[in-house]
């Protein structure tokens, strides 16, 4: 019998006291958002700056990571709450990790500081319409001119379009010290900038979302982050640390639509007795209950992980995102299920959730590709 690599003490649902405590701090700030800004991007990124909440994306002065564990806390609240706020507050993520690993002290103060203190929104420009899950498929030029760049290409998909300020690019950048097979480099460019056009795509959930175009942009060598051919190594690193609160959201979204359904189905009557009197319903809520805790153990084993030990978590990683994300939505079905026609009625929570769940199998890696990860780490691990 193999042993279990972690002891459920270890992992603790609800981690130390003091991830516990900003649990109870922030889910009733997470539901007082939509009274407050409802479901406009620009005024819901600002509230959380705010807030505070951007402190928790950023490395702090002197410590070298984030701490994974309060990420994966605030996106259960945010979830729970108000998907928007968790669909922005993950790209502000993104788009500051980076800069506070590899970016310079002037890049920090302007880009990722300010976005800790709510003065900027930022956007992780990595997809492109010939390379998503591929990132080594990347088409996006960068060309030394002088002593800056000049990039061209087209990036879709892209989170917080829309109200960012600047996006995070990452393209080839074409130097004759570095092979093109490892030329991918992360550039800081403006949303002004003359040449960068972006367009709005429409969404099933109201969420920030569209294309960017580059066309003949040019940034000083100072909007470089990190040294000409580290962006994949940097774009990697960062999608593995947030990858694992994706799952949180997922389940913050799922431990609503069950609040939901505990609430429905026993204030609900149905041939004179509450919906909760029949044994399938029952077992509906039985099993959702069920799955979203081992779905919680699962974002706790990978997020503990990932903070107090030297390696890459990367199996524990995917399976949280994977099952994590299939379940929200296994368990949200059945919350549209158990409240019958008002289910469907546009703008109920549980119809929301519906549309809310969905991108999160597909973003930061689709449940396709945690499984080839899963399932290559379980081979490779038997060939050694």
């Amino acid at each position: 019998m193999i042993a279990p690599r972690f002891s459920a003490d270890e992992i603790g649902l609800f981690f130390e006291d003091r991830h516990r405590a900003l649990g109870r701090e922030l889910a009733p700030l997470a539901m007082a958002l939509t009274a407050e800004v409802g479901h406009d991007p620009a005024k819901t990124a600002r509230r959380m700056g705010e807030i505070g909440l951007y402190q928790h994306v950023v490395p702090r002065a002197g410590e070298k990571d984030i701490d994974v564990r309060a990420l994966v806390t605030i996106r259960e609240a945010l979830g729970y709450g108000h998907a928007l706020g968790d669909a922005i507050f993950a790209v502000q993520g993104l788009a500051s990790y980076p800069i506070a690993l590899e970016g310079t002290d002037a890049q920090r103060a302007a880009y990722a500081d300010a976005i800790v203190r709510g003065e900027r929104v930022g956007g992780f420009a990595l997809t492109e319409p010939n390379a998503g899950s591929d990132v080594a498929g990347l088409e996006t030029r960068a060309r030394k001119d002088g002593d800056g760049w000049i990039l061209n290409g087209d990036k879709t998909l892209i989170s917080n379009v829309g109200i960012a300020d600047y996006f995070l690019i990452f393209a080839r950048a074409f130097d004759a010290d570095v092979p093109e097979s490892k030329a991918i480099t992360a550039f800081l460019v403006e949303a002004s900038l003359p040449g960068v056009t972006t367009t709005l795509l429409p969404m099933s959930s109201p969420h920030p979302l569209g294309s960017i175009a580059l066309r003949d942009v040019r940034v000083p060598d100072s909007a470089r982050v990190g040294a000409v051919g580290r962006g994949m190594a940097l774009a990697l690193r960062t999608l593995e640390t947030f990858r694992i609160s994706v799952g949180a959201a997922a389940n913050g979204m799922a431990a609503r639509a069950l609040d939901e359904s505990i609430a429905r189905t026993t204030s609900r009557k149905q041939f004179g007795v509450p919906l909760s009197d029949q044994q399938i319903v029952r077992s509906y809520l039985a099993d959702m209950a069920t799955e979203l805790d081992a779905a919680r153990l699962l974002v706790a084993r990978a997020a503990h992980a990932r903070d107090t030990t030297t390696g890459r978590p990367v199996k524990e990683v995917a399976m949280a995102k994977l099952f994590a994300t299939e379940h929200a939505q296994t368990i949200i079905d059945r919350a549209v299920q158990l409240h019958g026609g008002s289910g469907v009625l546009t703008g109920s929570i549980v119809e929301s959730l519906y549309r809310d769940i969905r991108p999160l199998r597909i973003y930061e890696g689709t449940s396709e590709i945690q499984r080839l990860v899963i399932a290559r780490t379980l081979v490779e691990s038997k060939v050694t």
